[in-house]
Formats: structure tokens, C-alpha cells, sequence
């Protein structure tokens, strides 16, 4: 009993996970604007809008004048059955057309005893709905008409689709996987950048986006995604970066004046150096007054200058808030626990680091370069600078003010930012006014300097979330989503680590005031298989974005250097809902373009990944079941993107993981049960401890070894994973741990995030191909405790 109610519910979670909902426009579902009069079955979710409706109800008009009276008065309900399944969610699915390259079905499929019962009594209204012959030639054939008219997807079929519980229970609605990870989907917007660390908008009604790279240029696109030729800002010769990894150095912020569109000023934050000296600038710009798309160079005003102790925790973000005034954040100055004074940067408010400052930089003609906000939190404080707007600040790197809800304005104006952490969490704070946030006596929820955190005056805000650097280790912070496009993905804070390049999302609940986590993954199965939509990025999360419209982005890279082309900018899509076709439309204002154009082509692509469940011992099918069959077999538990054949796109490390099969001697085992299919083990010479040595992979009932092309500590970390290692210290090449000269080679090429569940999720070349030898064995080096503590 308990092994039938097992697999009931697997069948359940498989199903539940194949779900789809797709439209004959081959785009998501979406609630109409208004009840629908004809289909008013399909009024709260599915693919008719109130003119596709009354189309179909013209059709059905139609029919009704032109089919016998008596034939009609015994068929019109399947007529209108039959047309409104254009409206159904599941109309994709109906129609035969997921694939946007296939041509649809003539009538919705049907299953089987509703086609035997249609067939009794008004298989003559066949060929009044369908011009098809060969449809018409069947007409008298029971057994094959209905054949003819029914789906491979025996679960999607007409009218059974209806009563499915599993496939309507959670109908537009985010898709969660079995562990409640959020599956979204990417639309890829540019590539080839060198570390995109700001894409802005100007508030212009132009929709254009500027994108500024960590060398010191800026990018104008159109709102066609083409990009100028000639850069919008050039400033590379005076920003201080290096093609260093990981150089926290550069240009590094970039905000417009909030009416930009008559004041034509921006302003950027990058550093500078000289001597042995570096600090950061906060400059004017001005717009050339013969091209739009460029800035005057020489308009250059120096606003503020700030000198870094230390070549890290740079800061880096500028806003307007609606206030006016320019908000700019600092970091606390650099090294390792703010080691710089008694109370260190961010406690001294006679310091500009490791802060959030507020200025005025409308100012007369003559005076300084900024003014002080009369209503700043500490003016008037001998002992305070009055820039200061709030203090206990580590290196906050990426903010964003939330513009409110669409309808209400609710939430409008609060600031969010995330602030990198020194060695055990990291954090997302809700800003304001003269607030203390507590570095360096607290890091997180906890105490860093214990003695400071002990002060009672220290008066410090927690933050509305933190996690451990088993998740991540860089916070880069995101934005609320008030967009249009996705109306479920309002209110959600969606965030990153750019360490290791998790996704995640916070909600608050409004009852309580609580934000609840939910980490965010790609899409598996069909759930991204829309035209144009991808489920994979690189893994280096460095920025966040909002268009001018409010849709959500984020930049990232596979190679984190300021000189490496390896940037792609994302657009974050919810594949279980859509707005309303029309709702969302944007027109932009013309721009004067003197430049080259360069038109957008996409270069990533959507890759087949199986779906995922709880189970951790079902077989994973080697190719996707037509249709995402929800009878097809079960699938490996798989939170995280599968990878390009190029690079990889999830490099999440999760803790811990089952335990797996890692053997004590260098023999084989041949007792116990059958392994499933991507189950792994180490093989290693006698006297070698345990946690160490060659991969050993079992597919289709074989054992076989991997080759150590492309093998890396991504890899390495599946399989410590999967053998229930809290790390993996190292990724073996070249037959380190012997030859697997008695194996086949099943593996090559296998190129991973670190997040999968097996190798067989990670890319390769295919099961048995392979052009290596076992000279090039892979292995591993495993480890319970973390090799950097």
C-alpha cells in the first residue's frame, strides 16, 4: 500500500511539473480584461481576449446558418465546445502547435469517448468546422476519425483536460518545483559586454537603456535592443580598473537627473588613482547639445571625491529618489573588517564610507558643487557629517527604490539594497532615514565585533533577510518587479550572489511584515518553451535593472574581468501568466540617431533540462517524452539550469546532499541494488582516505569513467555533492587515482554548473562519445569541512 501510494503520488508531482499552458500565439495564458460573453468559461484565465471572443462567436454564427436546423439543434453544443478551445490555456496542447514550427491541428484533440459519442449524433458538423478532406474521408470510420482527432498526450485531450486537478489545481500561477524553487524564464537582450555593472534608463519616453561597462564606457540601446556603434560615454583613460578577476575597481555607477529630458545631466561614480593614492568621484555630465546619443566630454563637473584606503568595498550605486535628491553609497573603505579607526568607517559619522549620502546637486551658478538637504538626519551634528544619510554600511553594491504598485502606489519610495558580508552572511536591508544598519558590530542577524555589538547605544536595524555563505557569498541586490508584463511577479524582490550565481526572491507578507524566501530557478521540461525565451545564464550575477517601462533584468558574466566580452543582459519572464495582449504596449519617443546601428541577434539558446521532483532515486529519461507527456518517466530532483555546450550557467553550490555510493577500497562492490541512472562512486588506490578519487558514472547499466576535458570544480562539486560531501577541494586530471582500463568511457566533455544533481544534467557530448582516452580519467577530491575556513 505504501509503495502504490508512493507512486501515486511521484505520477502526481511528474504531472504537475509537465504542465504547460501555452497559447496558439505560442506565448503564456492571461487573465482577460473583461468577463468574455461567448467562451465565458475561459473569463478568469486562458488565451481570449474580448475580440478573439467575439470572433468566435461570429464563427459560431455562422455554422449555426449554415448547418441543417435539425443537425444544429442537436450539435450547436459541441460547435461551441469545440471553438472555445482556442481560448482554453492548454490550447497549445489541444492544437498539436507547442512547436511554432509545425502546423496546427484542424480541430482541438479529443479523447476517445467524447469523440464516440460525438460521432452517434453530429459527425456532420465535421466538415462544416474543418475544411480538411482527408477529415471528411474519415467521416464514416468510427474507429479512425477519432483516432484521427486524438492526442498523444492522452492527459491534455478534450474534454478530460477540464476535470484534471493536477493540470488546473495551480492555473497561472508561478510555477514552483517539487523543493518550491520559482521557475522563471529569460529572454537574452545583449551580449558581448566586459562586466555590464549599470543598465539605466533616462526617463525620457524614449525607452532607451544605457549600459555602462567596469572600463569606463557606456552603450545606448533603442528600444529595439539595436545598439549605436558610437559609444554614449567614454571615460575608460581615467577610471582606475584592471583586467584582474574579481577587481572590485572601475566605473561603477550611473544615474540620469530626474528630468533629464530639459536638464540633460547624468551623473557616474568610478574610481580613480595616482601615486600609490585611489578614491572614488561622483562627476556631472552633460548631453552634447548636437547628439542626443553622446555626452560632452568636457562637461565634466567633479561633485565629490572620497579617497579609499584600500582598493575593495568601493560601493557604487547613485539613484534619484522622488525626493529629487541624489542618493550615493559607499563602502566602508576595504580590507577585512573595517579595521580603520576604534569603531572602524561605517560607526563614524564623521566619515563618508561605508554610507548612504544625500546631496542636492541643483545648485546656483556659483557656489559649491552640491548642496546638504535641510532635512538630512544629522545636520547640525558637530560630530557628523550632514552628506550622511545612514550609517553601518559594509559595501552595499546594488540598491533600487521601489516605484509602488501599479494600482495602488503602495510600497512606492522604499529603498532596498543588499550589503556584501565579510566571511559568514550576507544581506538584504530596507533603508531609512538615520538609521543605523550595524556593520561592523553586527554582520547579518549576528555579532561580528562582539564587544561593539554590546554597545546600547548602538541602535542598529536588522535586515529584512540574511543568508550564509554556504548560499553565496556577494549579495547583488535587485528590485521590487512593478512591471507589466508579469502581473505575478508583483511585489516580488528579486535579487542574486554573485559568487554563486543564485537567484532568489523575497515577498512580504502584509499581515505580518515578514519577507518570505523563495529561491528562483530556470524553468525545466517545457516550462521556457516559448519562442525566444532560454533557461540558462552565466553565473556571475553583477547587476540588476529596470526598464523604463518597469520590466525586470539582470547582467551577468561567465568570466567576471573588466576586459573580458563575456556579459549577456538578461529579461526576467514568468511563464505562467501573461498580461492581456495589448495591455503593455509601449511607444516610444523618436530618437535622432547619428551613430551606426548594430541590430540585436540572440545568441543563446533554450536547452532541453528534465524536470524535477522530490524523488531522489528515479531514473532520469535520456530525451524529453513528446509533449512533456505526464506519463512519461519521473524525473531526477534538478532545481537548477542544465548547461550550454560553451559555459556554464548555474554555478549555485548547494550544502551537504544524500548520501551516494563512494566506495572504502579501490575494488568494486557488487552487492545491494541496481543503481539509477547518474548514480556515482570514487575508485581510488588502497591506502587512500576517503572522499578522494576517479569518477565512476553509471548509465544504462553500465559503469564507466569520465574524461577530464572541460572537468572542473563545477563537476566536482556534483559529485562531492552527490556522495554527500560538504566540498569539493579540487577537480583531478589525468588519471590521478589510476585508469579505468577494464571500463567503457561514458563521459566527455562535461561541462557543469556545481548545482546540478548529477553529470548526466550537467552538458556533454553524449552518453559513449567520447575522443580521450583513460590516460584522461577524471577524479575528485572531496571534503566535509569548507577548504577556505
Amino acid at each position: 500500500m505504501a509503495g502504490r501510494r508512493a507512486g501515486a503520488l511521484l505520477a502526481l508531482r511528474a504531472l504537475l511539473a509537465a504542465a504547460h499552458p501555452q497559447c496558439l500565439d505560442f506565448r503564456p495564458p492571461f487573465r482577460p480584461p473583461g468577463p468574455l460573453r461567448f467562451c465565458a468559461q475561459y473569463s478568469a484565465f486562458g488565451c481570449c481576449a474580448p475580440e478573439q471572443d467575439a470572433a468566435l462567436a461570429r464563427r459560431f454564427g455562422a455554422l449555426a446558418a449554415r448547418v441543417d436546423a435539425a443537425l444544429w439543434a442537436a450539435c450547436a453544443g459541441y460547435a461551441l465546445d469545440l471553438l472555445c478551445q482556442e481560448c482554453s490555456p492548454y490550447s497549445a496542447h489541444l492544437y498539436d502547435a507547442e512547436d511554432p514550427s509545425t502546423p496546427l491541428r484542424v480541430l482541438p484533440g479529443l479523447c476517445e469517448d467524447y469523440c464516440l459519442d460525438m460521432w452517434h449524433t453530429c459527425r456532420g458538423l465535421l466538415r462544416h468546422l474543418s475544411p480538411d478532406p482527408e477529415l471528411r474521408a474519415l467521416e464514416g470510420d468510427r474507429t479512425k476519425l477519432c483516432r484521427y482527432l486524438s492526442l498523444d498526450d492522452v492527459d491534455y485531450c478534450f474534454p478530460r483536460l477540464l476535470v484534471n486537478d493536477q493540470l488546473n489545481s495551480n492555473l497561472g500561477r508561478v510555477v514552483a518545483d517539487a523543493r518550491g524553487c520559482l521557475q522563471l524564464c529569460l529572454e537574452e537582450v545583449a551580449h558581448g559586454l566586459r562586466n555590464p555593472v549599470a543598465m539605466v534608463h533616462a526617463r525620457d519616453g524614449t525607452h532607451r537603456f544605457f549600459v555602462a561597462e567596469q572600463v569606463g564606457l557606456v552603450w545606448v540601446y533603442l528600444a529595439d535592443r539595436a545598439r549605436l556603434e558610437r559609444p554614449f560615454l567614454n571615460i575608460s583613460r581615467a577610471v582606475l580598473t584592471s583586467p584582474w578577476e574579481g577587481d572590485e575597481r572601475g566605473f561603477l555607477g550611473l544615474a540620469f537627473h530626474p528630468r533629464f529630458r530639459h536638464a540633460r545631466k547624468l551623473y557616474v561614480y568610478y574610481s580613480v588613482g595616482t601615486n600609490f593614492r585611489e578614491w572614488i568621484r561622483i562627476s556631472e555630465f552633460r548631453v552634447s547639445e548636437d547628439d542626443e546619443n553622446i555626452v560632452d566630454h568636457g562637461s565634466e563637473r567633479i561633485i565629490l571625491e572620497i579617497e579609499e584606503p584600500a582598493s575593495n568595498h568601493n560601493g557604487g550605486q547613485l539613484l534619484f529618489g522622488d525626493d529629487g535628491y541624489l542618493y550615493i553609497f559607499t563602502g566602508d573603505g576595504g580590507m577585512a573588517g573595517d579595521p580603520f579607526g576604534k569603531f572602524g568607517n561605517a560607526q563614524n559619522k564623521s566619515a563618508l564610507l561605508g554610507k548612504v549620502l544625500r546631496i542636492d546637486v541643483e545648485r546656483p551658478a556659483r557656489g559649491p558643487p552640491y548642496r546638504v538637504p535641510p532635512d538630512n538626519p544629522f545636520v547640525g551634528d558637530a560630530a557628523a557629517r550632514p552628506e550622511v544619510w545612514a550609517l553601518g554600511v559594509r559595501n552595499m553594491w546594488r540598491c533600487s527604490f521601489d516605484r509602488g504598485d501599479p494600482a495602488t502606489g503602495a510600497g512606492r519610495g522604499r529603498l532596498f539594497c543588499g550589503d556584501v558580508g565579510q566571511n559568514k552572511f550576507e544581506e538584504v536591508d530596507l533603508v531609512q532615514r538615520g538609521r543605523n544598519y550595524g556593520w561592523r558590530a553586527r554582520e547579518g542577524f549576528e555579532c561580528y565585533d562582539r564587544q561593539l555589538c554590546a554597545n546600547a547605544s548602538l541602535d542598529d536595524v536588522l535586515p529584512i533577510f540574511a543568508y550564509p555563505h554556504k548560499l553565496g557569498k556577494s549579495v547583488t541586490g535587485g528590485y521590487v518587479y512593478r512591471g507589466c508584463e508579469n502581473p505575478n511577479l508583483n511585489g516580488l524582490y528579486i535579487f542574486g550572489d554573485f559568487m554563486s550565481g543564485r537567484l532568489m526572491s523575497l515577498r512580504e507578507n502584509l499581515g505580518t511584515g515578514q519577507w518570505q524566501y523563495s529561491e528562483i530557478c530556470m524553468g525545466r521540461g517545457r516550462t521556457c518553451a516559448f519562442p525566444g525565451l532560454i533557461n540558462n545564464y552565466y553565473p556571475h550575477i553583477i547587476s540588476f535593472a529596470e526598464d523604463e517601462a518597469g520590466e525586470l533584468y539582470f547582467m551577468s558574466t561567465g568570466v567576471p574581468s573588466a576586459t573580458a566580452a563575456h556579459g549577456v543582459i538578461y529579461k526576467v519572464i514568468d511563464p505562467s501568466r501573461r498580461a492581456p495582449p495589448g495591455k503593455c504596449q509601449i511607444h516610444p519617443a523618436p530618437v535622432r540617431v547619428r551613430s551606426r546601428l548594430i541590430p540585436f541577434v540572440p545568441k543563446e539558446k533554450f536547452i532541453w533540462t528534465p524536470e524535477s521532483t522530490r524523488s531522489p532515486t528515479v531514473r532520469a529519461p535520456t530525451k524529453a517524452p513528446r509533449h512533456s507527456h505526464p506519463t512519461a518517466p519521473p524525473r531526477v530532483p534538478t532545481p537548477r539550469p542544465a548547461r550550454p555546450t560553451r559555459r556554464p550557467t548555474r554555478p549555485t553550490r548547494r550544502p551537504g546532499g544524500r548520501r551516494g555510493s563512494g566506495r572504502r577500497r579501490g575494488r568494486l562492490s557488487t552487492a545491494g541494488p541496481v543503481p539509477s541512472d547518474g548514480a556515482v562512486r570514487l575508485v581510488r588506490p588502497i591506502g587512500l582516505s576517503p572522499g578522494r578519487g576517479r569518477v565512476e558514472v553509471f548509465v544504462g547499466g553500465l559503469w564507466g569513467t569520465v574524461c577530464d576535458d572541460a572537468w572542473d570544480a563545477k563537476a566536482a562539486a556534483v559529485v562531492c555533492r552527490q556522495l554527500g560531501f560538504a566540498q569539493a577541494v579540487r577537480a583531478a586530471k589525468r588519471a590521478e587515482f589510476g585508469e579505468g582500463l577494464t571500463l567503457p568511457i561514458l563521459l566527455d566533455d562535461v561541462r557543469c554548473s556545481g548545482s546540478e544533481r548529477t553529470l548526466l544534467q550537467c552538458t556533454h557530448a553524449g552518453v559513449g562519445t567520447h575522443n580521450c582516452g583513460h590516460e584522461e580519467d577524471a577524479g575528485v577530491v572531496c571534503s566535509h569541512q569548507d577548504p577556505d575556513l
